[in-house]
């Protein structure tokens, strides 16, 4: 089977590795890179409890002077991974989507407890903190990282990959949909996909991409990839 993924390499290189032992063949197709952000280290004070959304977020965050037992919450499996390879202990993940991680912070979060730190990109998909606002918690955003469209891609990867197209891609948010439907229409390869399955993170991600006329379109959880590919 051949399988097109879009993260950037580092977010990947371990599905990669997983889907060729398998047997598959594996094409790479980086659709966004992503950019550290500077913020105010001040903000990373007096705080009880921190959300993270993405991987990324973690990646960029200054994380010598922050409490690794305060609770921590994590959208799914991935970012939960990341999280406790920085040393946070008390990590509490959501399956992979963000209303299941504010029921998580409702029923796990006193706001009687103190401030949350909620650390993301520049581009969410939902906006977490001003929903808890609503609620009532005492919550800060902190923005460390954006997430910037690739606009050059190898001519000869473009070429091979025409040649033999997918059977499925995998899609990981809104900003790499706009960004793999842009790079469709470059390309002109919007009649290309029809035999090829999308996978996507949600239906918001999905909707970018239903322009183009795909086999089937899946849903799925970070984490879920490998068993994905039993429902094709």
């Amino acid at each position: 089977m051949h399988i097109l993924l879009t993260r950037p390499l580092e977010d990947c290189s371990e599905i990669i590795q997983k889907f060729q032992s398998l047997g598959h063949n594996v094409s790479h197709l980086p659709l966004i890179r992503v950019d550290k952000v500077n913020y105010d280290l001040n903000v990373l004070s007096d705080f009880k409890g921190i959300i993270f959304t993405s991987a990324n977020a973690i990646k960029f965050l200054e994380t010598k002077k922050i409490d690794k037992n305060l609770l921590c919450f994590c959208v799914g499996g991935a970012t939960e991974k990341k999280a406790r390879s920085y040393g946070f202990q008390n990590v509490i993940a959501a399956e992979g989507n963000v209303e299941n991680l504010k029921e998580l912070i409702l029923q796990n979060f006193d706001k009687k407890k103190g401030k949350l730190i909620y650390v993301s990109g520049k581009k969410i998909s939902i906006n977490l903190d001003q929903q808890l606002l609503k609620e009532g918690y005492n919550i800060k955003r902190v923005i460390n990282y954006s997430a910037i469209h690739n606009q050059k891609f190898d001519e000869n990867f473009i070429k091979s990959l025409k040649s033999y197209m997918p059977d499925i891609v995998f899609v990981y948010s809104q900003n790499s949909a706009e960004s793999f439907l842009k790079f469709i229409k470059v390309y002109q390869s919007e009649n290309l996909w029809k035999n090829t399955n999308l996978m996507c993170i949600s239906e918001k991600t999905s909707s970018i991409l239903n322009e183009i006329k795909w086999k089937k379109i899946f849903l799925f959880n970070p984490g879920e990839e490998d068993f994905l590919l039993y429902k094709i």
